[in-house]
């Protein structure tokens, strides 16, 4: 009798984790952001499976010179909620690049993700940092097509 789930799931005992660095000179937030997420998921894996964490590190290098829209004004909105205090909103451009990155690819997680996968995530303003020991495996995005092929 042949089994009929050939389905290979793997487990945690295979934990085999990458360290990928990626420059963000010139590279545009929302590509980037999207890139991150299925890299810290593990959706680039082929044998992802969605309840068992296979995700990768990522360490962001030169993220001062990531490029968010210039034609549009994001705000960030902080309502502290107790009574009498005022909303405080600043322009996103104004703020901390590595902040901008981070609430970015937060947004794109789930509650659930958010805390655990956000630990594998390394950024840093400048060419320096200090994950030489994991042999990182430099990306380059400008091979990557980020638009769908049609045939």
């Amino acid at each position: 009798m042949t089994a009929l789930n050939k389905t290979f799931l793997p487990s945690q005992r295979q934990e085999n984790r990458n360290w990928f660095i990626i420059d963000c000179q010139g590279q545009k937030l929302g590509r980037l952001a999207t890139l991150i997420t299925a890299i810290l998921k593990g959706k680039i894996k082929p044998h992802y499976y969605p309840s068992i964490d296979v995700g990768d590190y990522i360490i962001l290098v030169n993220a001062d010179s990531i490029l968010v829209n210039p034609k549009t004004t994001h705000y960030l909105v902080n309502k502290p909620g107790r009574p009498g205090s005022s909303l405080k909103i600043r322009n996103v451009s104004d703020s901390l690049a590595k902040f901008t990155i981070e609430r970015t690819i937060k947004g794109m997680l789930s509650e659930t993700e958010t805390k655990r996968l956000m630990r594998r995530l390394n950024v840093y303003s400048d060419q320096n940092h200090p994950h030489e020991a994991q042999n990182p495996i430099k990306l380059n995005l400008d091979n990557l097509n980020f638009e769908t092929e049609t045939k």
